[in-house]
């Protein structure tokens, strides 16, 4: 199942950010890596991503996201991905 994801990070200034970054880009880079985390870009001027997951369920999308170190800082929003019948 696909899932377009937007997150939003939403760090305290009083956070040190620099140990939970290089935390949550190996984690990202170990969800790419297996396949789950597809695609990744950068929202210019934000402290943003889009991603596109591609899990088995609503729950396992819930449980990877909840495994990133800085989702205790993120705002996410998922949309669930259906084929479009005019895809070819």
């Amino acid at each position: 199942m696909l899932f377009h994801v937007r997150m939003d990070v939403h760090l305290p200034p009083d956070v040190d950010a620099a140990p939970l970054v290089a935390q949550e880009k190996a984690r990202a880079i170990e969800l790419q890596q297996s396949g789950e985390w597809t695609h990744l870009w950068r929202v210019v001027g934000e402290y943003a991503n889009y991603s596109i997951f591609n899990v088995p369920t609503n729950d396992d999308l819930h449980d990877i996201l909840s495994t990133l170190p800085l989702f205790p800082y993120m705002k996410i929003h998922v949309t669930p991905l259906a084929t479009h019948p005019s895809k070819i």
